[in-house]
């Protein structure tokens, strides 16, 4: 849980503005980081895991403090400059962001959700209280929807339908954009194209070795298209022990704490829908 986005973050950091358009690289380099895709995700996760153990609270009003507690916590990680004054401001408004932050930062709800409407309702609630455009929005959903199909067994032709009905329409292949997509931080820009590198993927290493092949926001799309991987085929071990290097205490703590909060949920919801697989 969250590994997923948070290995593909940082494998891809050092890729994003120098793009290198090839599957075959080192997955794990020296100059890898962590960046606020994972920072941010972090954040979400613990506003879940606070709202978790305290039914009562506010889930917006969560995020909104842990994004900024976070952001705060960990300067210098790529935070885009709109998000950064928001996050210096005392207002609670968001700034409408039509940018890819929104679901980068995700995975978290879909992990923590009972159902793919809840899935949908919680990517809402994280994301619109810094991306309130109606294609951010859009995006996060697209990708905690997938998330949820993905852990809950739905095979990849169901996930696709899925999204090419209720979100995007994905007439292309990661051989066929490669030459000529360039880095964009919309969501437009990014989330077709994660969704694309799970879907021809055939593990979770070959995932992010797609999302990163074809350039652009390197890291952001390895992040989303590595949640969803994660979802479907697991994180291998190797690449977990490897991560951690590369991770803090805290960001560890963060993760460690929302399996601890939702991990029971998430294998019994998932048991529970593949004996009516086996039913059927």
């Amino acid at each position: 849980m969250l590994w997923g986005a948070v290995i593909g973050d940082i494998i891809g950091s050092r890729f994003e503005f120098d793009n290198y358009k090839s599957r075959n690289f080192v997955f794990f380099g020296e100059d890898c980081r962590f960046t606020d895709d994972t920072v941010l995700t972090a954040a979400v996760a613990d506003a879940l895991v606070i709202c978790r153990r305290d039914p009562g609270r506010d889930l917006s009003a969560e995020t909104v403090q842990a994004l900024r507690r976070w952001c705060e916590s960990y300067p210098g990680r790529g935070y885009g400059d709109r998000f950064l004054r928001w996050v210096r401001q005392s207002s609670l408004q968001p700034y409408g962001s039509w940018g890819n932050g929104a679901s980068m930062r995700v995975s978290p709800c879909a992990w923590a959700a009972s159902s793919l409407q809840q899935a949908q309702e919680l990517a809402r609630t994280v994301s619109v209280v810094t991306h309130n455009y109606p294609q951010a929005v859009h995006g996060a959903e697209a990708v905690a929807s997938a998330i949820f199909l993905a852990r809950t067994g739905a095979p990849k032709e169901r996930i696709r339908n899925y999204i090419e009905a209720n979100y995007y329409c994905l007439e292309f292949s990661l051989d066929a954009i490669r030459p000529y997509y360039g880095f964009s931080a919309s969501t437009q820009g990014s989330v077709p194209q994660a969704l694309e590198a799970f879907f021809e993927g055939v593990d979770y290493n070959d995932t992010i070795r797609g999302a990163i092949s074809i350039g652009g926001d390197s890291d952001t799309i390895a992040c989303i298209a590595g949640s969803i991987a994660e979802a479907a085929y697991g994180v291998p071990a190797e690449d977990i022990e490897i991560a951690r290097h590369f991770l803090d205490a805290p960001i560890i703590d963060a993760i460690e704490r929302f399996e601890d909060a939702f991990g029971s949920q998430a294998r019994e919801l998932r048991n529970r829908e593949m004996a009516k697989v086996g039913e059927q």
